[in-house]
């Protein structure tokens, strides 16, 4: 058994902290926000997760986890906290990471180790961390472990994929990196694959999201082009995909989480060889634009229209709005019709000249947005977007909801429904 301080109990640092301890650790889950730590405490993690609250209360309850505010010592280090995007700079913000660095440093002894997991452009463990750290008088690879193995978790399958993905290890020395597989050997299933260095470890999970977010945008340019010849893209893609060596992923209305969007601008933020990864993401974010041009074709002028988007959570039966597709589409609406959170007018006619967007996600309890029930979202609607593939959305009754709409467009961009049950039920169901 290792004593482990996690460092950040968001999305990945709290299944990872419950992992630990239930796998034999003495952990200790270390968070800057005194409330999320007290929900912890109360037993709600806050994380729409299957089966997160009941690992977490486990770990807790047995006394292997404890969720605090306060630094102690211990064995091992494990960063796992947010690495924002900075939109302006195109680059990362690393003030999280230098900051757990500089708490880790407060608290290090000679033999403990160090493991970053946040998402971090290539280097950054050598030339971010191992400075500020070194501070301390003690050295890299000499007196403490420092190594970058990077989670490769989905949202809706994290505690599973904790456990059998593969992992990626690399340290600054053999001993690092010995340290960090003894650490996650004590619970992964899958292989554990080592680099020679803790850079080609960033490389590996930046490449990885990279190559899908670029073959997502060929998805998408494809089903643009597609549209042009009244072809079927997602069929087109399914035959294509036939050949042994072509395996295309699905459009959709862009790409949404902290990884996808924003490791291809980690990947060349110091490089100049950002081409291709460069023009796939301008495709993908370019999406919303597209889907606003979609509804524009589909009902004229959009100014004084209802249109209800279904889904804000970035991908299906998740909670994470982290640069949520509906949402960006919700601001390209707003920019394109003086949408100010509008609602039906007192007297039941259009509002004026804005357009009333009405957002819904049943997974999603976020206070600072309009959400509504499906029902509300959807009265009187002249079009409905299905911005994400949450289950419940396949459940729709048509029917119904043809019935409480005023038009009848469906623009369904994740190919979520049988268009011709709904077409059947007097729905024009557009799909990317």
């Amino acid at each position: 058994m290792s004593s482990i301080c996690v460092h950040g109990l968001g999305y990945i640092g709290l299944p990872t902290a419950a992992m630990l301890a239930n796998n034999g650790h003495s952990v200790r889950g270390y968070d800057i926000d005194a409330a999320r730590v007290k929900r912890l405490e109360e037993g709600e993690s806050s994380i729409d997760e299957p089966g997160l609250d009941d690992f977490v209360q486990t770990a807790i309850e047995s006394g292997a986890l404890t969720v605090t505010t306060e630094i102690r010592p211990a064995e091992y280090h494990v960063i796992c906290v947010p690495t924002p995007f900075d939109v302006e700079q195109r680059e990362a913000d690393l003030s999280y990471v230098r900051a757990a660095s500089r708490t880790v440093r407060s608290e290090l002894r000679e033999g403990d180790t160090i493991i970053l997991e946040s998402t971090v452009p290539p280097g950054t463990t050598d030339t971010v961390i191992r400075p500020i750290v070194e501070e301390s008088g003690l050295v890299a690879g000499d007196d403490f472990g420092l190594s970058y193995s990077p989670e490769t978790v989905l949202p809706g399958n994290i505690l599973e994929e904790l456990r059998e993905n593969d992992r990626i290890v690399g340290g600054i020395s053999e001993e690092s990196t010995t340290a960090a597989i003894d650490l996650y050997g004590s619970f992964v299933q899958g292989d554990i694959h080592t680099t020679a260095d803790t850079t080609t470890a960033e490389f590996v999970k930046l490449i990885q999201n990279t190559f899908r977010d670029t073959n997502i945008a060929l998805a998408n340019e494809l089903a643009k082009i597609a549209r042009d010849h009244d072809i079927d893209a997602r069929e087109a893609i399914r035959l294509a995909n036939e050949h042994p060596r072509v395996d295309i992923h699905h459009p959709g209305p862009g790409v949404g989480g902290h990884c996808l969007p924003i490791d291809p601008w980690f990947l060349g933020q110091n490089s100049d060889e950002l081409d291709l990864v460069s023009t796939a993401r301008q495709v993908n974010d370019g999406m919303t634009e597209y889907i606003v041009e979609l509804l524009r074709k589909e009902l004229g002028a959009l100014e004084g229209q209802r249109i209800a988007i279904l889904g804000i959570a970035y991908k299906g039966n998740v909670d994470d709005i982290r640069n949520s597709p509906g949402l960006a589409l919700a601001r390209s609406l707003q920019s394109a019709g003086q949408m100010t959170a509008s609602v039906v007018a007192p007297d039941g006619g259009k509002a004026g000249a804005s357009i009333d967007i009405r957002l819904n996600d049943p997974h999603v309890n976020d206070q600072t947005l309009n959400l509504r029930p499906i029902e509300e979202a959807t009265d009187a609607a002249d079009a409905v977007v299905i911005a994400t593939d949450h289950t419940e959305y396949t459940q729709i009754d048509p029917r119904e909801l043809r019935e409480r709409m005023d038009g009848e467009t469906v623009l369904d961009t994740k190919a979520l429904v049988d268009p011709t049950q709904w077409e059947a039920a007097g729905l024009d169901v557009v799909r990317l």
